[in-house]
């Protein structure tokens, strides 16, 4: 208020609007060229890692042994464990190993198999 007039400077038509209303307009995010590059960069970075990943095991594993060669798969029979399964892959050999291999190398629980479970047979004991 001034004190000669009585009467109040008039405000400007902005800051009576926001007075008004009660709220402050709210400002355009502005980013910079190195801003943009960040943004980019971080939302490109784990397409670009998912792509590369399914393309260098195109999308798929593979099943090899060390020597590069196909893995032999055999078929459960009805009645059949892995007991006589060993027995017969590698007669030579302590059953108890045997078995004990093809549950590590097929990451059983248990020496249990169900007819028509394929295995997977170590190369040690491929035919």
């Amino acid at each position: 208020m001034s004190a000669a007039t009585g009467i109040a400077p008039p405000a400007s038509s902005a800051s009576s609007a926001q007075a008004r209303s009660g709220r402050v307009p709210q400002r355009r995010l502005r980013l910079t060229r190195r801003g943009r590059a960040v943004f980019t960069t971080l939302v490109a970075a784990p397409i670009v890692l998912a792509a590369g990943a399914f393309a260098l095991n195109g999308g798929m594993a593979t099943a090899s042994n060390e020597d590069g060669a196909d893995v032999v798969f055999v078929q459960v029979e009805s009645g059949e464990s892995l007991w006589e399964l060993a027995v017969g892959l590698a007669p030579e050999a302590d059953p108890r190993e045997v078995v004990s291999d093809l549950v590590h190398f097929n990451q059983l629980d248990s020496a249990d198999v169900q007819p028509g479970q394929k295995l997977a047979v170590p190369a040690a004991y491929a035919r």
